[in-house]
């Protein structure tokens, strides 16, 4: 009975971390502009914005594995090939806030051991 409990925990664990990062992507998808999609060629906003919701409504509605699993394959598409190429058009790209330069380190410019 103890590891009856155990496992809907688990499970319900997952299927949160699921739910998370299908917002996490569809909000992502949903604060891009449309012409980055096209000029970064992959699909436009209003497919992976559909792909992304259903995915969302899914995991929420109707939480069979199958279906999450095939929701969060998507999900990781879209953050791992189409987020970067979208931030790179966008001129988002290298992850710093801010707009540092190409020789900034972590701690700051690198100013060539002066």
């Amino acid at each position: 009975m103890l590891r009856a409990g155990f496992d809907s925990i688990i499970w319900l664990v997952i299927g949160l971390v699921f739910i998370g990062f299908a917002v996490t992507a569809l909000v992502f998808a949903a604060m891009a502009r449309e012409d980055a999609y096209r000029a970064a060629e992959k699909q436009t906003k209003k497919f992976w914005l559909i792909l992304l919701g259903i995915n969302l409504a899914l995991n929420l509605l109707l939480p069979m594995l199958f279906l999450q699993i095939a929701g969060l394959i998507a999900a990781i598409v879209f953050m791992v090939d189409v987020r970067p190429a979208i931030r790179q058009v966008s001129g988002g790209g290298g992850g710093r806030r801010g707009g540092g330069s190409s020789s900034d380190g972590p701690y700051g410019p690198y100013n060539g051991g002066r």
